[in-house]
């Protein structure tokens, strides 16, 4: 297992990535991951409340909806957080099904509490959580058309629930795009300067793979409370 622990938003943040255990199935795989991230975190004086954001990589598609479907059932509760998965088989090192990453945030005073806001209707993921003075949004994708249609309502959406948790682009502390494989990472680069998000710090990652087919990108942010 990786261990991270950098400044962030204000806080402590750790992060922390592995592979499952090749030997087993994959949502035994997921099951196992956690338990070990919850030991690391108890060591560092955290625990699974502390979980602000997972990212669950599989090596196909039914292992990340196996795998899925085993993290909503332990990360529940307390332990809920923003999350998003992905198809992306050339992350792993080992002959794993599943690897997790794992952000946890020390709060600035004990007894924090997460406030969770589900999408309406709920749906698996959150649609945001706040801890403390930040906010997580789960992974947002469309199944529109092309990257650009994508990208587009993406965006808009994303801007909606910024709203809805009182903050703007300008509070966006960092976005994430993870692309598909066979897309153009300079056609992405256009069309984010052409929207809010532009001059706000980005990273990329490529995937081959979302929840559905015809999906070509997913896009998390994080932002900080007015």
């Amino acid at each position: 297992m990786q261990t991270c622990i950098s400044s962030r938003l204000g806080h402590e943040l750790v992060v922390l990535r592995a592979e499952g255990r090749a030997d087993l199935e994959a949502a035994a795989q997921t099951d196992e991951l956690i338990r070990r991230m919850d030991a690391e975190l108890r060591g560092l004086g955290l625990s699974l409340a502390d979980t602000v954001r997972t990212r669950l990589w599989a090596r196909d598609r039914a292992s990340r909806d196996q795998g899925s479907r085993a993290r909503v059932g332990a990360l529940s509760g307390s332990a809920r957080s923003a999350s998003s998965s992905f198809i992306a088989p050339d992350v792993f090192d080992s002959d794993a099904l599943i690897a997790i990453e794992l952000w946890a945030m020390r709060p600035s005073r004990p007894g924090q509490v997460k406030t969770l806001v589900e999408y309406d209707p709920p749906i698996v993921p959150l649609r945001y959580l706040v801890y403390d003075s930040a906010v997580f949004l789960s992974g947002v994708t469309s199944v529109l058309p092309g990257l650009p249609g994508q990208v587009e309502e993406i965006l808009a959406g994303i801007s909606g629930t910024l709203a809805h948790a009182r903050v703007g682009w300008e509070h966006v502390s960092g976005i994430s795009c993870i692309l598909h494989r066979g897309e153009s990472l300079d056609s992405l680069r256009s069309l984010l300067a052409a929207r809010a998000a532009a001059a706000v710090p980005t990273e990329f990652s490529f995937a081959d793979g979302y929840s559905t087919e015809g999906k070509l990108i997913e896009i998390e942010v994080t932002a900080k409370l007015a």
